[in-house]
């Protein structure tokens, strides 16, 4: 029985950490899909499109590793991961909110709003794509915390990836639906989707409610066994102590992660010169491959709305070019 009740619950974790996982697919195939045509609705030129939708994973790029560090010595209440993955998907919520009412926001601030309709936009897609993308470095994290035993891992991590490719599937074929009989009451067709895409991934987040992390317990470990048995101190001086010793931890911390980044450039090109020769082909290969589809992923969108559709993305809403664009 004991073993029974074991088995379910670890199944009820993996399905609780990889609903994170879908959520996160879900709202960056909708969202990146959906990207590129508003940007040219708005007025921004093809090569600056492609800047904009660079953002994010350049600034991965910088934060992934010190992400990656902090978590890994993080202590609290709430363990070492979900800090940091309720915080990035805060970020994505955030940006599902912007994207589609970048124009509300910039008429409430500006007399000319275009400029700052642009801004928002720009804002709301580098915090989607950041955001969603760092995101799956602590959650990845966190099975690996959660299943450490290798066949527990391998279940964990297939199911991640079916999570991925289902998340994938579906956050293809939401914004091929017509959300018009939802307009009354959310909007137009960018604010159904993003506002459908924000009750999904809220959902999945709140699932990482219910989610036993046991990384908390290296505070329960350390502590608690020397607490007991040193002298106690007044109050003023307990205080005094810890607000000393959160500020000393914290600033450890991120020089740790500054010279973790520092040492990352040596030893990826240390670890690039180790490796078999068939691997760095590999390597190569993949990179060819996730360029090729990444530049597909930005255009096929505008493809269909302008050459196989004939519409005009920067033609006025209500036109027949701007109507054909948008069915396409």
């Amino acid at each position: 029985a004991g073993d029974s009740m074991s088995f379910q619950s670890r199944r009820a974790q993996l399905l609780l950490v990889n609903s994170l996982t879908f959520g996160l697919e879900v709202c960056l195939a909708a969202g990146i899909t959906y990207v590129p045509p508003l940007l040219l609705e708005v007025g921004v030129e093809e090569k600056f499109m492609t800047m904009v939708l660079g953002i994010g994973p350049v600034l991965g790029l910088v934060f992934v590793p010190l992400i990656g560090s902090a978590s890994d010595h993080w202590r609290s209440s709430y363990g070492r991961r979900r800090p940091f993955i309720w915080v990035l998907c805060l970020g994505v919520l955030l940006s599902l909110f912007v994207i589609p009412h970048a124009s509300s926001l910039a008429s409430l601030c500006a007399l000319s709003p275009r400029p700052l309709e642009i801004a928002f936009l720009i804002l709301g897609i580098g915090l989607l794509d950041f955001c969603g993308q760092v995101c799956f470095t602590p959650l990845e994290a966190l099975l690996s915390d959660l299943f450490q035993e290798p066949d527990n891992c391998r279940q964990a991590f297939s199911m991640y990836a079916f999570m991925i490719s289902l998340g994938g599937c579906i956050g293809y074929l939401l914004p091929a639906i017509d959300w018009a009989f939802l307009a009354p009451y959310l909007g137009g067709q960018e604010s159904c989707l993003f506002s459908l895409l924000a009750l999904i991934f809220l959902g999945c987040v709140l699932a990482t409610l219910f989610v036993t992390e046991e990384a908390a317990q290296g505070d329960i470990l350390d502590g608690p066994a020397l607490r007991d048995t040193s002298p106690k101190p007044s109050l003023s001086c307990c205080c005094c102590q810890l607000a000393r010793g959160s500020c000393l931890l914290q600033g450890r911390h991120v020089l740790q992660a500054l010279r973790n980044l520092c040492a990352l450039l040596p030893r990826l090109h240390g670890l690039y010169c180790r490796i078999p020769r068939v691997i760095r082909r590999l390597f190569v290969a993949e990179l060819c491959s996730w360029m090729a589809l990444m530049t597909f992923m930005l255009f096929y969108t505008d493809f269909v709305g302008e050459g196989l559709y004939h519409g005009v993305p920067r033609a006025k809403p209500g036109t027949e070019a701007r109507r054909h664009y948008d069915e396409g």
